[in-house]
């Protein structure tokens, strides 16, 4: 590898920690399809020793491949090391990585630019801030929507991914915000989640006889972790002030977001029509191969997102209310954390941003 650009002809050779993990996992099924990836030693904690085929029985491709513990010896020797590693565990091994590695943060350590919010949410010693993986993120400070966050990952060899409830709520409705549409200081979002979302860990309300036929809030009154990063993305969409009540549901299904996000019209919009609000939205995320906002009635649907890295997104004026309606469907998994990953790689890389990713959902 040259510089900041990799030669598309090169295979660059990714190590991937926590392997035996979903995200893990989710970013191995996509690397293998990866024109421009070779993948290199896979880690795990508990699972160490085991074969991947046993943990990831779908990753037929690498099934063989054995699961090392994760040191940080057995990921230095590659071009790119992803690690899917517990909120708060990253830190420690990805300060002892060389310089010029591309390490790709799946976690939550390194997103936050605040160590107070950090703190406050996580508990821990903040580990300090990277650059930020959702490349359609908008700048506004300079009172445009033109400049996005993909202009500050070329070259990147840090990248903290996103939170999957973060992504799914920011491109909702950051537009609304980076245009003074809406007000930032009541938003409201409500969330449908997959279970896939809370990781493998085996906790009694995961299990399938728990959770199937059911629906389940949680992290309810402003103690999700995800609010402080919402929070700082609208910020840099253009938000000087930010309020948001923030409640996550657990739904009877593997993967998927469906997120319903409304806020006020800001003052001086109050009369704004449906067709201004529409065409914000659509002037947004014209030129966003990721991001589709779908024709006027048709609404966003988890199930038409599963295994792509889309984002489908709708938008509606409630006039009664005041209020502009933004719904936004992502696969948690590919959009909110692997797929993502991979974006923010390519474009880090000066790899086409698209390499190895669909768009092309999976049905029924």
């Amino acid at each position: 590898m040259s510089g900041n650009q990799a030669h598309v002809s090169e295979r660059l050779r990714v190590a991937v920690a926590g392997a035996s993990g979903y995200a893990g996992g989710e970013f191995l099924r996509l690397a293998a399809r990866h024109p421009h990836l070779e993948v290199g030693t896979l880690t795990a904690h508990s699972t160490a020793g085991a074969r991947l085929g046993e943990v990831q029985p779908h990753l037929r491709g690498l099934a063989d491949r054995v699961l090392e513990p994760t040191t940080v010896d057995a990921l230095a020797d590659h071009d790119v090391v992803v690690l899917g590693l517990p909120h708060g565990a990253s830190g420690e091994i990805a300060a002892q990585l060389p310089d010029d590695v591309l390490v790709l943060d799946l976690g939550a350590d390194h997103r936050l630019t605040s160590a107070t919010d950090w703190e406050t949410f996580y508990g821990s010693p903040h580990a300090g801030t990277w650059p930020y993986g959702l490349p359609e993120l908008i700048h506004a400070a300079d009172g445009t929507d033109a400049v996005r966050q993909r202009d500050h990952l070329a070259g990147a060899r840090r990248v903290a991914v996103p939170g999957c409830n973060v992504t799914a709520v920011t491109l909702g409705l950051q537009p609304g915000v980076a245009a003074g549409l809406v007000s930032p200081v009541d938003v409201v979002a409500v969330l449908a989640n997959g279970y896939s979302g809370a990781g493998k860990s085996l906790k009694p309300h995961l299990l399938a006889s728990e959770g199937l036929g059911t629906a389940t809030p949680y992290a309810v009154g402003g103690t999700h972790r995800h609010i402080p990063e919402i929070a700082q993305n609208l910020r840099t969409a253009g938000a000087e002030d930010v309020s948001i009540s923030f409640t996550p549901t657990l739904v009877p299904m593997a993967r998927g977001i469906l997120a319903t996000v409304t806020a006020r019209l800001a003052p001086g919009h109050e009369d704004a029509s449906s067709e201004e609000v529409r065409s914000v939205w659509e002037s947004a995320y014209a030129d966003e191969p990721f991001v589709d906002v779908l024709p006027q009635g048709l609404w966003p649907s988890t199930a038409a997102t599963l295994g792509a890295n889309t984002a489908l997104v709708q938008v509606a004026l409630d006039a009664a209310a005041g209020r502009v309606v933004a719904v936004t469907a992502i696969d948690n998994l590919v959009k909110g954390t692997a797929g993502q990953a991979v974006q923010a790689m390519n474009i880090a890389l000066g790899l086409p941003e698209t390499a190895g990713l669909v768009t092309e959902g999976v049905a029924p």
